[in-house]
């Protein structure tokens, strides 16, 4: 483990350096040197900005388990789920800010905000959800000093909180009707089921490759989330092939174009080897096997669900806005930033990388100065 660790700080300290060159060229030279255009709007950002509000909600969701509902197997891990979900949530509020146009103008959203806007709404959401996470962490920690019944409430009121925030992001893209690879109904129901999803995966790198605990409840801990994690890979790939074969058989051409971008287009291998391969079949096939109850096969069942569900995002994102609304349009002008093939460039991988170091260095620093985050060994 001591090993493991300073292995995975200096590739954090790498990480960071190139993320703040990264964090720097944005901030000096604006878009300029990102991939996405007057075509492709969203990019990488965009889709990693997802995938971290995703992990945010079902922390959070996952954190009710012990604090909320006093399940006897999930206990301890409560806090530790907050603590995640604290520290997500900032990374993919933080991609979603590097992408606006204007980063000084976010205080709009609060005082010009039109709250018929589904944005406008998320905004909000994520502020009372970052102030509710942070206050039942307080509680639960008895810092406050406030009567039990507060912090159950709390965690209540987060859960409608948490599924509205992360049904509202599917919500964002459904509703465009100009994009029917998004405009999909089944987008807000989805995107919850993704959060818990991705946030399970999340437990079991945080549990596995982390917690010291050798204990028999430990081990049937990650046993639990790993059959969790593989019935949340079977409904992800459900929903997947429902998405699919409907937008093939309906034969609308947009949408047959997208999905078949996605599988066969520029995307192919992130989808069949990253988001299929790596992301889905290779932790089923760890996770049936005895290997799950181990700490480190688990934590890396964990880390490839992580990668796929990350590749999953960006094959929502990409695909739709790579298709032209209009088939002449892709020939009509001529201009470095009217094109529609998108892959990130340097700046945003920089980016990217630099937050997630950010975020793993926050989630060691907290775990290993925290005591609370820590589950104790049952005799």
């Amino acid at each position: 483990m001591k090993y493991f660790k300073l292995v995975l700080w200096l590739g954090i300290a790498v990480a960071i350096v190139f993320g703040l060159w990264g964090i720097y060229d944005r901030l000096t030279t604006g878009h300029e040197n990102a991939a996405y255009g007057s075509y492709v709007v969203w990019g990488l950002w965009v889709a990693m900005y997802l995938f971290f509000v995703g992990l945010a909600a079902g922390s959070f969701l996952f954190a009710t388990l012990d604090i909320l509902f006093n399940v006897p197997l999930f206990r301890g891990t409560g806090r530790l789920a907050l603590v995640l979900a604290l520290i997500t949530l900032g990374a993919g509020l933080f991609h979603i800010w590097l992408d606006l146009g204007h980063l000084d103008r976010i205080w709009k959203v609060y005082l010009q905000g039109n709250f018929s806007s589904v944005m406008t709404q998320i905004v909000w959401g994520y502020t009372a959800f970052g102030i509710l996470t942070a206050l039942a962490l307080a509680l639960s920690l008895n810092w406050l000093k406030a009567p039990a019944w507060l912090l159950r409430a709390l965690m209540t009121l987060g859960i409608p909180i948490a599924l509205f925030l992360s049904g509202a992001v599917g919500a964002l893209l459904g509703v465009q009707a100009a994009r029917p690879f998004w405009h999909v109904g089944l987008f807000p129901v989805q995107f919850p089921v993704f959060a818990l999803a991705s946030s399970t995966a999340l437990m079991m790198v945080a549990l596995g490759w982390f917690s010291h605990r050798t204990d028999a409840q430990f081990t049937q801990l990650l046993w639990v989330l790993g059959i969790a994690t593989i019935v949340f890979h079977v409904i992800k790939l459900y929903f997947l092939w429902a998405d699919f074969s409907q937008s093939l058989y309906g034969n609308m051409p947009m949408n047959v174009a997208a999905v078949l971008e996605v599988m066969f287009g520029q995307y192919w291998w992130a989808f069949w080897i990253l988001q299929i391969g790596v992301g889905s079949l290779l932790p089923i096939l760890i996770l049936v096997t005895p290997l799950a109850r181990q700490p480190m096969w688990a934590g890396a069942a964990g880390v490839m669900t992580l990668i796929g569900f990350a590749v999953a995002r960006a094959n929502i994102v990409f695909p739709a806005l790579t298709v032209p609304e209009i088939e002449a349009l892709a020939h009509a002008f001529s201009d470095a930033r009217l094109q529609f093939a998108y892959f990130p460039s340097v700046m945003e991988w920089a980016v990217t990388i630099g937050i997630v170091g950010l975020a793993t260095a926050a989630f060691l620093i907290a775990y290993d100065h925290l005591p609370f985050l820590k589950l104790k060994e049952v005799a």
